[in-house]
Formats: structure tokens, sequence, C-alpha cells
């Protein structure tokens, strides 16, 4: 997608438009006396640690039972 250029005094006018296509996914070049300054586009959001802990007691549990015993236990508690 190309990026979409608009001055410093309108986009002061119109943020929340240009705020809304940035999060859509477009890019957006401001500028001042004719030169690039800010560059919108889509924050990307920050990515959870993994919790080795809580994963570690995740796959010990899975390992402890056999796998008719996981296939009927997720049957049942969709079920109910």
């Amino acid at each position: 997608m190309s990026d979409s250029t608009i001055n410093l005094a309108d986009a002061k006018a119109r943020l929340s438009e240009l705020a809304e296509r940035a999060a859509s996914g477009e890019n957006i070049i401001i500028t001042r006396r004719g030169k690039a300054v800010v560059r919108l586009s889509r924050a990307t959001p920050a990515r959870q640690p993994i919790d080795a802990g809580a994963l570690r007691a995740l796959t010990d549990a899975q390992s402890s039972c056999s796998e008719q015993d996981l296939v009927r236990s997720l049957r049942d508690d969709a079920r109910y």
C-alpha cells in the first residue's frame, strides 16, 4: 500500500481520521514545509513473555494422562 501524504496543519484538523486510517494499515506521512517529519502507521502489540513454569506444568499434566483420557476430557468439557 502506498503512503499518503498530508501537511501538518491539515493533520491537526483531521487527527482522528488519520489515526483510524493508520490503524487499518495505511501509512501516512505528515509534512512540514514540504519535508516529511512524521510517519503514522499501525502499532504492533507487545508480545507477552512465555512463563516457563506454567508451560512446564501444562506439558507435565498432559503427559500424565493417556490420549483417550485427554480426548474424553476435551469432549466432556465442551459438552457441559
